[in-house]
């Protein structure tokens, strides 16, 4: 079988999460949300595009329900023993079937958690299982409940965490390597996701972010390649991803010249860094992250260039996104806690003048402050 934990972490996971359940008075959780499922079972799939729901009960029970595509990958990365199929066909209702399962399980009149806030349940297969379980059960929203048990990692987690940020060093290398006046933007995504491949890495949960000339200023992907000019900017967003544990970075790097706006950005952008850090500590609400990114861009003249969040948590996550729970923006009152891992990013874009110049690192909560998990510097680079 192809686990990357012991039976006795997914042990603990799972009881830990019954713990959940009986504090909030629930007798079972329905899962839709592919990190939940990875992280109490081990299970590896990108299924959860079509209806597929695991459910845990109080008594331990742990039930998979599924295509047929999938029967073989859930025996083959999972813990789970009762799997259960629903057929493809035109009328098909997997939630009925579902509803008949949750019978067996003696769940008639109970009090049931639901992870809605999930991609793997899409507003139609959503009114699916409302409509299959009105009478039957009650129905609770528990999309946070797994969440915030996976945001604090185990010692075997942030083992593949660390590794993940080396891989992302390895790309950094390699985005550094080929920018340059007459650069590929293909060439470049390429050589960044080869070298982690050919260290044992995985698909990041979302497309790495590249964006040259105007779209420097870009937060998102979008399709279609340019080369760099002899004066340019390229703006890179990535992740490295080990066992499906993400470590992103974020570099803007100026080519050919780096203008009088770019270097004071570079400088705005290493002290709201390093203010981001100092606030980072166990204990304290993560919304004060933000606010120390906010104070230090404002303070500087930053204010119309920055944005309203500076980051977020990272962990085992899933397409279409490595966005983790939960965020980094102002009033957040999630406190922090040693090992939980944070994106910290800190970007500024001015639209009027069409300069760039972001930096970001991964970082872990430790017990007096937080930690880089990056061995590169954020110097200013210029290619």
């Amino acid at each position: 079988m192809a686990l990357h934990f012991t039976r006795e972490e997914f042990s603990d996971r799972q009881q830990r999460t019954i713990a959940r359940l009986e504090a909030r008075q629930l007798d079972g959780l329905l899962m839709f949300r592919q990190e939940s499922m990875y992280y109490l079972s081990g299970y590896d799939s990108f299924g959860y595009v079509f209806f597929q729901c695991l459910y845990l009960d109080l008594d331990g029970n742990l039930m998979l329900l599924t295509r047929a595509p999938d029967l073989r990958q859930a025996r083959h990365t999972s813990v789970i023993e009762d799997i259960r199929i629903w057929e493809d066909r035109a009328d098909a209702d997997p939630a009925l079937q579902l509803r008949q399962i949750l019978d067996e399980f003696g769940c008639r009149g109970k009090r049931l958690g639901v992870e809605y806030d999930a991609y793997g349940l899409t507003a139609k297969n959503g009114k699916l299982l409302e409509a299959a379980l009105s009478g039957f059960c009650d129905l609770e929203d528990a999309s946070d409940l797994v969440s915030r048990l996976r945001v604090v990692k185990s010692k075997a987690e942030m083992a593949y965490v660390r590794k993940a940020a080396e891989l992302a060093d390895l790309a950094y290398d390699e985005a550094h390597r080929l920018a340059e006046p007459g650069a590929d933007e293909g060439n470049i995504l390429a050589a960044m996701q080869g070298i982690i491949f050919a260290n044992d890495g995985d698909y990041p949960g979302n497309e790495f972010i590249i964006g040259s000339g105007q779209d420097a200023l870009l937060c998102r992907y979008k399709s279609g390649r340019r080369k760099l000019d002899a004066r340019d900017q390229l703006t890179l967003e990535w992740a490295a991803a080990y066992r499906h544990y993400h470590a992103a970075m974020m570099r803007t790097i100026p080519i050919g010249m780096a203008t009088g706006l770019q270097k004071k950005m570079h400088v705005v952008n290493l002290l709201a860094m390093d203010a981001c850090m100092a606030a980072l500590k166990p204990g304290r609400p993560i919304g004060e992250v933000f606010d120390a990114y906010a104070r230090i861009c404002d303070r500087e003249g930053m204010k119309a260039h920055r944005l309203n969040a500076t980051g977020y948590s990272l962990g085992t996550t899933f397409a279409p996104n490595w966005m983790d729970w939960p965020m980094l923006y102002h009033g957040n009152p999630v406190l922090a806690e040693e090992n939980m891992v944070f994106f910290l990013h800190m970007i500024l874009m001015d639209s009027t003048t069409n300069n760039a110049m972001c930096f970001g690192q991964t970082v872990v909560v430790t017990a007096a402050g937080c930690e880089s998990l990056s061995d590169r510097t954020m110097d200013l680079v210029i290619k």
